[in-house]
């Protein structure tokens, strides 16, 4: 993905207040967005809360398997005053813990929850990372892209319904 540097007043306010963690500041297609280590993930988060971008929009992942740090965790923020959004990314390996923001959003519950059943991604300091979409006594999760979800789809159908999936 082919990606301009991110230059603006508020870009200039998070470098220089970053100055102490490794902070990339790009842009793709005028859509701004940090990304920082772990340690300094949750702190951006915050400056930009205080910034106004009051509303956390999304938290995703995205799984990077041949990667050395297997996971992209994508914050997506929008401040209504300015009717504006910016992106925080982080990077976990798989097995590593990212931080929660439930400290910041309160839906952040609910979204690191998703993100915890579909790829596996623990969150440090979440009050209650447990299975919120697939069945609780699920094998593995779904979106990680080492195993077809089809063929997990037909291995719960076979053992939970004795039936052959119609996947």
């Amino acid at each position: 993905m082919a990606t301009d540097p991110w230059e603006d007043e508020l870009a200039s306010q998070l470098r220089s207040s970053f100055t102490d963690v490794s902070l990339k500041l790009e842009s793709f297609h005028g859509q701004p967005f940090a990304t920082l280590e772990p340690g300094g993930y949750v702190k951006a988060v915050e400056f930009l809360k205080a910034q106004g971008f009051d509303y956390l929009v999304d938290l995703t992942a995205v799984d990077h398997p041949k990667d050395p740090v297997r996971f992209e965790i994508v914050a997506i923020l929008y401040s209504f005053a300015a009717n504006r959004r910016v992106r925080v990314h982080t990077r976990v390996g798989d097995g590593e813990a990212a931080p929660t923001l439930t400290g910041l959003y309160a839906a952040a519950n609910w979204l690191e929850r998703e993100i915890w059943d579909m790829f596996g991604v623990a969150f440090a300091g979440h009050p209650n990372l447990k299975r919120i979409l697939m069945p609780e006594d699920w094998q593995g999760h779904p979106l990680r892209k080492e195993r077809s979800i089809v063929a997990m789809d037909q291995e719960w159908v076979r053992a939970n319904l004795d039936i052959e999936s119609g996947q």
